[in-house]
């Protein structure tokens, strides 16, 4: 029979005593450092290079550039037409990932690749899009150029991806016998969705309404054509950040860009808050 004998450290080579291999943690420390480097320099940096322009004038020059009238104007017209497109793509996001998750139909597939489209179209082509379809020479006669109808359309077309996306994967995962046992005990459809499919999928549309809207409240390029940035009407924030610039005053454009920011992060954090929470509670319940 033969005994296995652990080396002694103390017979190992003097050179060798304090040579090791790069282990796990190592690894997770470098990835970690890579991680937070490409961080800053993608998202931090930026945002204190913009903290730091708005503070530039103290802040007296802050609230006096996100309290004139223009800037009031284009928060209100932003935050509504948002607020509207966040909620409308809820629901139909949501109705266009169960149609792709739970129904076959022709060119099933074709449909699922077009949801991407608008990620990956450049949003001033989609604003040309929109503006050549309702716009004064409107083959389908809908003229909305310069309306707010034509920037929720733009914004809704821009945002819609983020919800179906968020929700299709949760669909994929869904528990189909949970369903069957609620059917079983005599629920019918409508109960099924509202106590049995809806609290699962909260999370994941909380989280995807919460980035539609935080798209929805920083885009330009889509509404540029069709919008129009008439004042108090159509005139979005970022249009009225592009306002500023041109005139020369990037103090009041990066204050108006700070509130944005607090807006979306404030949104995207409750939202996300509301989705743990429903999630946990689901945990416990299931």
């Amino acid at each position: 029979m033969t005994t296995l004998v652990e080396p002694d450290p103390a017979a190992q080579p003097a050179g060798n005593r304090g040579l090791r291999l790069p282990g796990r943690r190592d690894r997770g420390s470098l990835q970690i450092g890579v991680a937070v480097l490409w961080l800053s320099l993608i998202v931090l940096l930026p945002l204190a290079a913009i903290v730091w322009t708005s503070a530039e004038g103290g802040w007296e020059a802050f609230w006096s550039a996100v309290t004139t009238p223009s800037a009031l104007a284009s928060f209100r017209v932003t935050l509504t037409i948002s607020v509207i497109v966040t909620v409308v793509n809820a629901v139909f996001g949501l109705l266009i990932a169960w149609v792709l998750v739970r129904d076959d139909f022709p060119l099933k597939r074709a449909v699922d690749a077009i949801i991407d489209l608008p990620f990956a179209l450049p949003t001033i082509v989609a604003s040309l899009v929109l503006l050549s379809l309702y716009g004064p020479g409107s083959p389908a006669g809908i003229h909305i150029q310069h309306t707010a109808w034509g920037v929720g359309l733009a914004l809704a077309f821009v945002t819609l991806p983020f919800v179906v996306r968020a929700v299709q994967p949760v669909l994929l995962e869904l528990d189909h016998e949970v369903e069957e046992a609620a059917a079983s005990l005599g629920a019918n459809n409508l109960t099924i969705f509202v106590r049995v499919i809806l609290p699962a999928l909260a999370p994941a549309l909380l989280s995807g309404a919460g980035l539609a809207f935080s798209r929805a409240i920083g885009e330009f390029g889509s509404i540029v054509l069709i919008g129009g940035a008439i004042p108090g009407k159509t005139e979005v924030s970022s249009q009225w950040i592009r306002t500023l610039i041109e005139n020369d005053d990037p103090v009041g454009a990066a204050a108006i860009s700070i509130v944005l920011l607090l807006i979306s992060f404030v949104v995207l954090f409750v939202l996300r808050y509301l989705g743990a929470r429903a999630a946990r509670r689901e945990a416990t319940t299931g």
